[in-house]
């Protein structure tokens, strides 16, 4: 199922069920599970390995070299898992070292020129709207929405069920369950998503109780979190909290705090 146009490294290895699109590259050690399909046009180079079952659209770019002024050629690579939608023109980029891969989870749907830089970790079933952008050394968790146009900064962590509205960027820690506009601006708890996902009303109350006591009334961020999970908190609000609590970089703040 390889069209004759096609340009196959004798380094790489294809399951026998792969379909490969027309003019199609495959550069050095590069791994295929079975039923993917390769569109047109589409370049994989690197240390690639791509599950099984994916879609790769017309001239994606799969584990092209880092955007990194330190790299200098080295052998480095990308893992990326099953059931990804990963449409045209998206790049994603292996890491700026051997020792540690780009890696990317199962289900995730990267729509038309969206790009994640070197050495990111994606999670599952993740949405990238077009345009939207994760800087090297990012960490995206699961079931993450980010609307068009929207940038993420280096070494910055974004939690499960969070999401960014259109042309937002964020340059701190977004933590899970939040919503995000305007450049690290919180609006509140993205609702709709904890609904879909299967939030109980006593856990979305919960976490909105949480929300408040840390971003709305002004109180210590890191003493209002340390109390909090001295307090035997849910499951879903402890993420929140631990979360918060392990930020680097500090998290995007409530759009109405003083500062």
């Amino acid at each position: 199922m390889i069209h004759p146009t096609a340009l196959i490294s004798s380094e790489a290895e294809l399951h026998e069920t792969v379909k490969v699109g027309p003019y199609v590259v495959v550069d050095g050690e590069v791994e295929i599970g079975e039923g993917t399909v390769i569109g047109p046009h589409v370049h994989l180079a690197g240390r690639t390995k791509i599950g099984k079952n994916n879609v790769i659209h017309t001239a994606a770019v799969i584990g092209g070299a880092p955007q990194d002024m330190k790299y200098c050629g080295e052998p480095t690579g990308i893992r990326i898992g099953n059931n990804n939608n990963i449409r045209e023109h998206v790049t994603l980029h292996r890491s700026n070292t051997p020792e540690e891969d780009t890696v990317i989870g199962a289900g995730n749907f990267f729509m038309a020129h969206s790009h994640v830089g070197h050495n990111a970790q994606v999670g599952n079933e993740n949405i990238f709207a077009n345009g939207a952008l994760l800087g090297g050394h990012t960490k995206v968790a699961d079931k993450v929405f980010l609307s068009g146009n929207c940038a993420v900064h280096q070494y910055v962590r974004i939690g499960e069920l969070a999401m960014m509205q259109g042309n937002a960027a964020i340059s701190q820690d977004l933590p899970p369950y939040t919503m995000v506009y305007g450049v690290n601006k919180l609006c509140g708890l993205n609702i709709i998503g904890l609904r879909r996902a299967g939030f109980t009303a006593e856990q979305r109350q919960e976490l909105h109780y949480h929300y408040k006591r840390i971003f709305i009334e002004g109180n210590n961020v890191g003493k209002t979190v340390r109390e909090a999970l001295d307090q035997s908190p849910g499951d879903k609000a402890r993420r929140l909290l631990q979360f918060i609590a392990e930020s680097e970089r500090g998290v995007c703040s409530h759009a109405s705090r003083k500062h």
